[in-house]
């Protein structure tokens, strides 16, 4: 899923679509997903949660979240278990301070900062995923 993840992310995609693409491609979630995702690109358009870890929640809520035969307790679980591992390495998880010495957001070296994030995202989401595929319903 990484290398999907950051293809999709070089190559145009935003942070969050780049990971909610690639859970699709890869038959997790519903390629619908990727439209609900736009609106977390760029930290929700004002750079506060990182549009990776926002997409990599999207992805758990899609496969372990509330629905009619489940409580929603597994996808709360792996949500903290996601951010946890994301902090063990970038510490916080805002956009801003993720992507803070960059001038132009839109840049190409700050999108290639952050494909280390995206990337990053790619593997922790599919490590959990794998751990947890007898749950999948």
């Amino acid at each position: 899923m990484k290398d999907l993840a950051v293809k999709y992310f070089l190559g145009g995609y935003s942070c969050s679509e780049a990971i909610v693409q690639a859970a699709a491609d890869k038959g997790y979630i519903s390629q619908e997903a990727l439209a609900i995702a736009t609106s977390f690109s760029g930290g929700m358009g004002v750079r506060c949660l990182c549009g990776a870890v926002a997409g990599s929640q999207m992805v758990i809520g899609a496969m372990y979240g509330k629905n009619q035969e489940r409580d929603g307790k597994k996808a709360r679980a792996l949500a903290k278990q996601f951010s946890e591992e994301f902090a063990k390495k970038y510490k916080v998880n805002c956009c801003k301070v993720l992507s803070s010495g960059f001038d132009d957001f839109h840049s190409k070296e700050r999108r290639e900062h952050c494909a280390g994030m995206v990337a990053d995202c790619g593997i922790i989401l599919e490590d959990i995923i794998k751990a947890n595929q007898e749950v999948i319903a």
